[in-house]
């Protein structure tokens, strides 16, 4: 197996002023290619994920349900020749419907929900798809520079079919007006890698009496990649 080299143009510099951790943590020297080993092409492989992982409703639910929307968030794994991705882990992250992590890191002033763990698993199936049902997540501001606030999104973990094509990236939803104001979103230089983060709104996702539907395709690699996350949050 063999991949095709990673068009960096299309994911977030190293270095972006706008975004300021990155000025003290991105490398000050030229970036050494290195000649993958055979580990890097083979594996990993994953089993079935454990039933109820990802439904983050129920996945941390401890005496109610958790507050916040409800919504569904699905969509297809691809390789870099559009191929799906079958037997793959995909996991998520995010915060809750107030705009808090249940990390101890985080202390923003808003209230955690005993309900919601903010996090999920499940294994895509042969035609590369996976499914979510979880809880809309709220904005939070995060001090990168006056005023500052982090759009709503939701953080995705891909190992894909080898190391190779491991990939973090986040999932912002459409009309935002927070969008045009965060630097770690406007870092991804290309507009229509940017658009490939928004996920899309789908009647025939949507559930009647139960959640909103979301589309949200992820590429591996090539061309049409997915931009990766550059940041920690």
């Amino acid at each position: 197996m063999s991949f095709q080299p990673r068009d960096w143009r299309i994911h977030p510099p190293h270095l972006y002023e706008g975004y300021r951790s990155t000025v003290l943590r991105a490398p000050s020297q030229k970036l050494i290619p290195l000649t993958g080993a055979l580990s890097e092409h083979q594996g990993p492989t994953f089993p079935a994920a454990p039933e109820g992982e990802a439904d983050l409703t129920r996945n941390g639910r401890v005496n109610g349900e958790p507050l916040g929307e409800r919504i569904i968030v699905a969509g297809r794994v691809l390789d870099e020749d559009a191929r799906p991705v079958a037997n793959t882990l995909v996991e998520l992250w995010q915060a809750n419907a107030a705009g808090r992590y249940i990390h101890k890191v985080d202390q923003h002033d808003a209230p955690l929900d005993p309900n919601f763990l903010g996090a999920g698993r499940c294994v895509t199936d042969a035609e590369g798809r996976y499914r979510f049902l979880t809880i809309k997540p709220g904005a939070y501001p995060w001090r990168n520079h006056a005023n500052a606030w982090r759009p709503q999104h939701i953080h995705f973990s891909l190992f894909g079919p080898a190391f190779a094509t491991r990939l973090v990236t986040q999932m912002y939803f459409p009309g935002d007006p927070l969008h045009a104001l965060d630097p770690m979103f406007n870092s991804i230089p290309d507009p229509a890698g940017r658009e490939r983060l928004i996920a899309a709104f789908k009647l025939d996702l949507t559930e009647p009496e139960v959640a909103l539907g979301y589309e949200f395709d992820i590429v591996l690699r090539g061309r049409l990649a997915t931009p990766m996350e550059d940041g920690h949050r």
